[in-house]
């Protein structure tokens, strides 16, 4: 085991505040500055872990960092990738403490205490436990392997100029694993490693009806109302056993062998403690699956936002000259988020009445993916985690998305080890995000021990 000195404990925690400080919003143009600032901030860590080459790219958005150490042609070269943006905190009013300040309280998940700020599992945290790790193999004089780090500032709006850069820069990016840590776990005691993610087809609509909002009095009942009609066509998009009814959206789904299928349901979600974390009385789902497949290995489409009208305080007696909504549909193996988002549109368009218009846009996409489990770096990372949790893992499948890693792969042949850390409590995308001390720690202890133990499969 390793044990990190008081000291740079300290200084590591210290330093991981200093970077949840920045709201590095990627999706707001007003922290535009932050998004530099932050970058700045990436570059100056990353020269004083040790990196003898960083830079900082721009791109048509936000700043790409990249760094490395190259000791010898002849070992491994592992490129880590993270990201330096975050979700927006809204709402603020949710929040216990200052989304950009972080504080340090003990929960009954993490009793040995949590940070809780925006950023500090997804994916600031995670992110800054490889930085760490680095640092302490530097600092020990015990690296054997070639690093490159490549951590971005778009990853939550979709990671569309990294994906530009990487297409442009194979060469540079020229490694023999990727390795990740932007997902969850099962629990501190019974780790798990993601080896899939669903893909992403985040669409948005917009109906128009009159040109402008109308006295419900005078025209209502005469007159479309834009909201009943996204109301009536959202409903639509679901069964009554919740199956989603667009046409041909399950055409390509790749179903699950039995072997992957059984250890998947390893997870083992207990019903009682997954209803009383978020406060529901019932679950809610296709019930052809169990609850682990429902949210880890099958699609879905779910309403993100819907808006329009009056919705300020007290009443306002208008029929709406407009309705939007958002709507994010997860996918699995084999369904390709361009020809889901084209047959998403066929569909709306074919459904509204021509009382309304519709405007129909495609914010981004990410294909799924899938790790393979009989490569040298997932046994080098299935046996860190087992001698940094005294257990070993099982396979999780993520029912998150990380637009990034199916581009790596498409674009550099190149497997990812996706080596995540955090909760699925740890309220990534919600007010009150945390990420535990305990996690933390050991997440730099684990990917030291993945850096010897992968060392070690190539040179046997």
């Amino acid at each position: 085991m390793i044990n990190f000195s008081d000291k740079e404990k300290n200084k590591f925690l210290n330093e991981l505040y200093e970077f949840l400080k920045i709201p590095s919003v990627s999706a707001d143009p007003n922290h535009k500055n932050e998004m530099v600032k932050c970058s700045n901030w990436l570059e100056s860590c990353l020269k004083n872990s040790g990196c003898e080459k960083v830079k900082i790219i721009k791109t048509k958005g936000h700043p790409i960092v990249y760094a490395e150490k190259f000791i010898d042609k002849t070992l491994p070269t592992i490129l880590v990738y993270g990201h330096y943006d975050v979700q927006p905190p809204d709402p603020i009013s949710l929040w216990e403490s200052h989304p950009f300040i972080p504080v340090v309280k003990k929960t009954k998940i993490h009793p040995k205490g949590a940070i809780f700020a925006r950023g500090a599992c997804d994916d600031k945290g995670q992110m800054f436990m490889h930085i760490k790790a680095f640092e302490w193999i530097i600092k020990n004089n015990k690296i054997n392997f070639n690093i490159k780090f490549l951590i971005e500032g778009e990853e939550e709006v979709g990671s569309n100029n990294l994906e530009v850069f990487i297409s442009e820069n194979k060469d540079l990016l020229k490694s023999d694993i990727i390795l990740i840590s932007d997902t969850s776990m099962k629990s501190n005691s019974i780790p798990s490693i993601t080896t899939g993610l669903r893909g992403i087809s985040y669409m948005e609509i917009k109906l128009k009806g009159p040109n402008r909002d109308l006295h419900s009095g005078t025209y209502g009942g005469g007159v479309a109302n834009p909201i009943n009609i996204m109301s009536k066509l959202i409903a639509s998009m679901h069964d009554e056993n919740m199956k989603i009814t667009i046409p041909g959206f399950y055409d390509k789904v790749l179903e699950i062998n039995d072997k992957d299928k059984n250890e998947i349901l390893k997870a083992n979600i207990n019903i009682t403690d997954f209803k009383n974390s978020i406060g529901i009385n019932e679950l809610f789902g296709d019930t052809n699956f169990t609850l682990t497949e429902r949210i880890a290995t099958r699609p879905t489409l779910d309403v993100n936002g819907i808006y329009g009208g009056y919705t300020g305080e007290g009443s306002k007696t208008v029929l709406p000259s407009e309705a939007h909504a958002k709507i994010s549909m997860r996918l699995v193996p084999k369904q390709d988020w361009k020809e889901i988002s084209e047959l998403f549109k066929k569909y709306v368009l074919n459904f509204i009445p021509k009382s309304v218009t519709a405007t129909i846009k495609t914010h981004h996409g990410a294909e799924p993916y899938v790790t393979p489990t009989n490569t040298a770096a997932y046994e080098a990372a299935t046996l860190a985690y087992k001698k940094s949790f005294g257990v070993k893992p099982f396979q999780q499948r993520g029912g998150g998305s990380i637009p990034i890693v199916p581009i790596f792969e498409k674009e550099l042949g190149i497997k990812s080890i996706l080596m995540g850390f955090g909760l699925d409590s740890d309220a990534i995308h919600s007010p009150n995000e945390h990420f535990g001390l305990f996690n933390f720690f050991k997440g730099i202890e684990t990917i030291i021990y993945f850096y010897q133990f992968y060392t070690k499969k190539l040179s046997s």
